[in-house]
This record gives C-alpha cells, structure tokens and sequence, in this order.
C-alpha cells in the first residue's frame, strides 16, 4: 500500500509542475501610472532614485571657557555632540515613455532580445520571455543613454529598432 501512495504523491507534484508560473517579470504592468499632463493612450514607466542623506556629528560649544587675567583657564568650555541628517541630494522621479504593454508580445520581446544578442549585451536563449537576463541587458543597453532602468523605454525601442520613429514635419 505505501508504494502506492508514494507513487500517487509523486505524480501529484509532477503535474502540479506543469502548471504555468505566472510571473509578474514576464509582462511588467506598464501603464498602469503615467506623469502629470502625459498623453492618453501613451505608456510610462517610472525610475526613482532615492535621496542621499548624510549623517553629520559635529561638536557644538555651549559655553566659553573663562580665564583669568593672565590667560589660565578657571573654568573649561563646555561642548555637545550634536548628529544630524542632511540631504545631498534629493530623490528624484524619472518618468520615461515605454512601449505598451499590448505590444509587447512574446515575439516583440524576442525580437528585443535578439537586437541586444547582436550588440553583445544578452547571451542567453530566445525565449521571448521578460526574463532575469533580458532585463539586465535591457539595463545595459539604456545605462550608457543616462536611463538607469531595466524597463524598456520607447526611445530604446526605436534605437534598437524595433518600433517606428514618428516622422517630424
């Protein structure tokens, strides 16, 4: 009887790993929030980069030292330790304009993965899948472009070659 149920157990957890994993990487949700004054229908993705902040201790006189006519000290300085925060630099919210999420089908993404393959920033398999890999070389490509995202912006996409640049008049 254990052997059974053993092998019953065993085909239960092979075919529960059939099931597809919905994975919210695959498909980022795009769009889903846009800046201010942004045009209908456009897609945006977001890039925050957080404040710097220092923590600065410094040493506060809170009374003077007394001294005696010919210069000796009667009664010494007296100093607080005070710590404080200052911020560097503030945070800061980067939008940027992405393709959307209706275009960005499984053959989009391998056609994305191959522009950046023959650039020599993506080495792993077509899958056309929003992958670990893809994003990281999607981080390398837009990095150098000041756009410190692993989100595919528009722009990219057109310098890649992948969507159509509006012609200007």
């Amino acid at each position: 009887m254990m052997p059974f149920r053993l092998s019953c157990l065993v085909l239960a957890l092979a075919l529960a790993a059939c099931q597809p994993v919905t994975s919210g990487a695959d498909r980022p949700n795009l769009g889903a929030e846009a800046p201010p004054g942004a045009a209908p229908g456009t897609c945006w993705g977001k890039k925050d980069t957080p404040a710097v902040i220092e923590t600065v201790t410094e040493q506060v006189q809170l009374t003077p030292a007394e001294t005696d006519a010919k210069g000796g000290v009667l009664r010494p300085a007296t100093y607080a330790t005070v710590t404080r925060q200052a911020i560097l630099r503030e945070r800061v919210t980067t939008w940027f304009e992405t393709p959307c999420a209706d275009v960005q089908t499984p053959e989009f993404i391998a056609s994305v993965q191959r522009a950046l393959a023959a650039r020599g920033l993506y080495t792993g398999q077509i899958t056309g899948r929003f992958d670990a890999r893809t994003r990281a070389a999607i981080a390398r490509y837009q990095a150098p472009l000041g756009l410190e995202s692993d989100t595919l912006s528009l722009d990219s996409a057109r310098r890649l070659g992948l969507v159509a640049t509006p012609i200007t008049e």
